[in-house]
């Protein structure tokens, strides 16, 4: 009996425990409150908008290809909204992608040989260092702090590992899955450490224009301007809707045109139809008023987050407190750090809440005794239910 003849990087293809905790999800037949996804809420997509913006699309639009490196009129449309905020930028460093993960695939395949070695933070953000298993990497964990990724750790590490490394993969505003915020000084050491080792930092900003208090801390391409070693990654998914699939990367003018083919050889272009629509929700003017109604909502979502947890888990765990984006990680503390959130994630989803198990967010499988929680997602009502039967399932678990 024959067996598939798979390429040696099958055994490299590990999925994402996050994008399969969808269709777990799914399959549940009673209440479930879900901390699990990091997605907007869906009360917060501008819905009626997009309908009616479709409408027009729908009408006056081609459904044929599109240009790979995006949609003139996206490109015209973001270029200008970027042009008001801390990232401008100009066309000939901009292509348009399938999301943030297509960018992500990108910086990947065009930087990374099998057996080169990526740092990744840890816990991370793991469909993204899964990306760079696929293409053969070998993944250096580096711990974090409330600062975000331990920057002064890298050399010694480095030196452990006995050679440089090819890329750096970091999340520095409101880290998924941490929350936490790389500091200003760490940043600028990254910088400093990427041009010793001549290693690309790949910056994945999914929710850098979601930050609801403290200061804005200027970005790797603000520190370092115009520096080839800095690839970053952007999104629509946390700021519109993720089923858009739209985002963009900005990387050096020389690395465009090997961008654009990296693209052509998965998917040819961007859906069409929805970047015009992202274009024509741009053009309206109404993305600063969307943010700011965003930026409002998520952090009164926090607080009653961390208000349910200080009553019902008070002593028992410890979280992060972000500045903005999607996510608290909660961490386990006296008997009950004893508990493995894998195995409370059964138990929890039995009492109907999900989130995601702290292994699932180590390349390695560290960290049973924390897990992630989005507050974006839910109302506050929810979120109080949510942990309600969160306290009920670790007290069973215990």
């Amino acid at each position: 009996m024959h067996t598939s003849p798979l390429a040696a990087r099958a055994d490299k293809l590990v999925g994402s425990v996050i994008d399969s905790s969808t269709s777990l999800l799914a399959a549940q037949k009673h209440d479930i409150v879900r901390f699990a996804m990091g997605a907007p809420a869906d009360e917060t997509v501008p819905t009626e908008e997009f309908r009616d913006i479709a409408s027009k699309v729908f009408t006056d639009r081609s459904f044929t290809y599109g240009a790979t490196e995006g949609e003139p009129v996206l490109l015209k449309q973001l270029l200008g909204y970027l042009a008001t905020t801390s990232e401008p930028t100009r066309e000939e460093r901009v292509t348009i992608t399938a999301g943030g993960m297509q960018g992500l695939d990108i910086a990947f395949k065009m930087y990374v040989d099998p057996g080169d070695l990526v740092i990744v933070e840890s816990p991370t953000y793991t469909n993204g260092s899964a990306t760079a298993l696929s293409y053969g990497a070998d993944l250096l964990e580096a711990p974090m702090d409330k600062n975000g990724l331990i920057v002064e750790a890298l050399p010694d590490l480095v030196a452990a590992a006995g050679r440089t490394p090819k890329a750096i993969y970091t999340i520095p505003n409101f880290q998924n899955p941490s929350g936490t915020t790389l500091s200003q000084a760490r940043r600028e050491q990254l910088v400093e450490l990427a041009h010793q080792w001549n290693a690309v930092i790949i910056d994945d900003d999914p929710y850098g224009l979601l930050r609801f208090s403290g200061e804005d801390i200027p970005g790797f391409q603000q520190i370092s301007p115009e520096d080839p070693l800095i690839f970053s990654v952007r999104t629509f998914s946390k700021i519109l809707a993720p089923g858009l699939r739209v985002g963009w990367v900005d990387a050096d003018p020389s690395v465009r045109q090997l961008v654009i083919h990296s693209k052509q050889a998965m998917d040819t272009c961007t859906n069409v139809p929805n970047q015009h629509i992202v274009a024509e929700f741009i053009r309206r003017g109404g993305l600063d008023d969307h943010l700011a109604g965003l930026r409002l909502e998520y952090h009164a979502r926090k607080v009653a987050m961390l208000d349910s947890i200080g009553r019902h888990l008070g002593g028992r765990v410890a979280t992060t407190n972000p500045d903005g984006g999607f996510f608290l990680w909660l961490t386990l503390l006296g008997e009950d750090a004893a508990t493995s959130t894998q195995a409370l994630f059964e138990t929890a989803l039995a009492e109907g809440v999900a989130f995601i198990p702290g292994p699932a967010l180590s390349a390695s499988g560290k960290f049973d005794d924390a897990l992630r929680l989005c507050f974006a997602s839910t109302t506050p009502g929810r979120t109080e239910e949510g942990i309600v039967r969160l306290t009920r399932a670790l007290d069973r678990a215990r």
